[in-house]
């Protein structure tokens, strides 16, 4: 498998301050073969949707070989890809053809654990001298342990899920109590440390642009402060940097005051992460529908019809993150993910979108759009468990994940298989959004994306670089970007006003929002952009 590389070969911080990032989950973008799954040559097949959006890097969810207990999170292989998808040599192919649209892809590294059937783990479950992964030799089981599938005895640490065992990366502290515990480097932890260089070398070499690293804070156990772990992902940056300084790394931390100066390029608010479980991003989209954690507490998201909440908890985790950053690196925003429920969810309606995606491509972060949230699909409530989707008794990861929507068609022009062999069912809402009906539309949420998209690629000042100054805090949300440009969301469907900083502004892309005589005047779910 041979991939010439087709993007030019810029340093990673230099290329991701221009970055629009998007999310394909690959099993549910498009399939090609009609068995139902999406796959390698049904996303090749769609690019031209992307490039015609503006988007110039893709990330795609786990694509390794994998018993799919967790939809690719258990990988059992970590050098070939998993045939439902297609080959390396169709991966190759995809990463060509999107090189040549300007089109970088990233994959996603799931380092920390591996599947239960990884060949590691099986010569590991048979070999007590065996370190690459966590256990203990004990006549009970340490609390989250499972028991051995092998010869060895004794009880092995899972990450996740039981079929996700514990990559050893060590300990960061020794207990008597616990004497399986060994220090970060031990043999076992360097032999893994080695593991994902070789790993990220493979592919690298091959023609990826970089990776999203999965759970990337789980690594050294035992690690107050995350001391340990960011040592680690430091040498590991460091290596990254003199074999691969054109190559990204990007973290599923949720932390980017922790995650960037420990090494990463860029990380995303998440609905997990941080000391307070990720509640920046939670308020802005999280309505309390779709994917639930028994253990937040309810808040009225800023972006809320009834106006009930405020941007105030994500202004200030924003700020504090972009000081600890700096220059390092960047901060990214989603729309939503592969784990969190889509901007569509619940209550919020179509027309709410536009003001969201207003705020999104306008905030100094990295945008990243999760696959249909340009056209505005919906969490799908009421799905089974599907490849351990299910995290809780209202967190059902599958409402997130069903087949994107091209057409009219059947399945939606997803698949041609029939319907009861698709991955997930396509949302059956008769009135569901297609890619061809708001092609078609010049006034549909794809086409502002687009637009958005556009603005921002032509005005340095709007991307993650530019000064920004909030005007107001509130309803509207009043900022300006680089001294030069005017932004105003207003979230809630009751109009509202604010102090404008100059008596007039030239609108951009507005929708319900006026600059006039010093004061911003805007109608409910109304954005604007101005040049002052």
């Amino acid at each position: 498998m041979t991939s010439p590389r087709t993007t030019p070969p810029r340093p990673a911080l230099e290329w991701l301050a221009d970055a629009v990032l998007y999310q394909i989950y690959p099993q549910s973008f498009a399939d090609s073969n009609g068995d139902g799954i999406g796959d390698f040559a049904g996303i090749e097949a769609k690019l031209d949707h992307l490039a015609w959006l503006g988007v110039n890097t893709v990330w795609f969810n786990p694509c390794f070989a994998s018993p799919f207990d967790d939809a690719g999170y258990d990988v059992s292989d970590y050098l070939s890809v998993a045939p439902r998808y297609g080959t390396n040599d169709d991966l190759a192919r995809l990463v060509d053809a999107a090189g040549r649209r300007g089109i970088r892809v990233l994959l996603d590294l799931v380092a920390g654990h591996t599947s239960d059937r990884h060949p590691w783990f099986t010569a590991s479950a048979n070999d007590p001298s065996d370190h690459r992964y966590i256990w203990a030799d004990t006549a009970e089981a340490p609390q989250g342990f499972v028991a051995s599938h092998g010869t060895r005895p004794g009880f092995y640490q899972p990450n996740f899920f039981e079929s996700q065992p514990a990559l050893n990366f060590g300990h960061a502290r020794m207990d008597p109590a616990e004497p399986w515990r060994l220090p970060v480097d031990a043999e076992g932890p360097r032999a893994n440390r080695q593991a994902l260089r070789e790993i990220m070398d493979h592919w690298l070499a091959l023609g990826l642009s970089g990776f999203r690293v999965d759970m990337a804070a789980s690594l050294v156990k035992d690690d107050p402060g995350h001391a340990e772990t960011v040592k680690l992902w430091r040498e590991l940056r460091g290596w990254l940097d003199a074999e691969h300084p054109q190559a990204a790394l990007l973290s599923e931390w949720g932390d980017p005051a922790t995650s960037v100066p420990a090494g990463f390029h860029a990380d995303f608010f998440l609905q997990f992460g941080s000391d307070n479980d990720g509640l920046f991003l939670r308020s802005l989209w999280n309505n309390f529908t779709g994917t639930v954690s028994e253990q937040w507490e309810p808040q009225a998201p800023y972006f809320d019809a009834e106006g009930k909440g405020s941007p105030r908890t994500f202004l200030d985790g924003w700020r504090a993150a972009s000081d600890a950053v700096g220059d390092a690196g960047f901060l990214s925003l989603p729309t939503a993910n592969h784990d969190f429920s889509r901007l569509a969810c619940g209550p919020r309606t179509a027309e709410q979108l536009p003001a969201a995606f207003a705020f999104q491509l306008t905030w100094p972060t990295l945008p990243a759009i999760y696959y249909g949230d340009e056209i505005g699909m919906r969490y799908v409530p009421g799905l089974p468990d599907h490849e351990g989707s299910r995290l809780g008794p209202r967190y059902n990861r599958a409402g997130s994940r069903t087949p994107m929507q091209w057409d009219d068609s059947a399945n939606a022009g997803f698949s041609t298989a029939p319907a009861d062999r698709l991955y997930l069912p396509v949302d059956p809402d008769p009135d569901r959004p297609t890619v061809a009906a708001q092609r078609a539309d010049s006034g549909s949420l794809l086409h502002l994306v687009r637009r958005l998209i556009a603005l921002r690629k032509a005005t340095p000042e709007l991307g993650p670089t530019g000064s920004t100054e909030v005007l107001h805090a509130g309803y509207p949300l009043v900022h300006v970007r680089g001294g030069r440009y005017l932004v105003v969301v207003n979230p809630r469907h009751e109009p509202t006003e604010a102090a404008a900083p100059t008596d007039t502004a030239t609108p951009l892309e507005t929708s319900g929002v006026t600059v006039r005589d010093g004061r911003i005047d805007a109608a409910g779910f109304g954005y604007g952009i101005f040049a002052l």
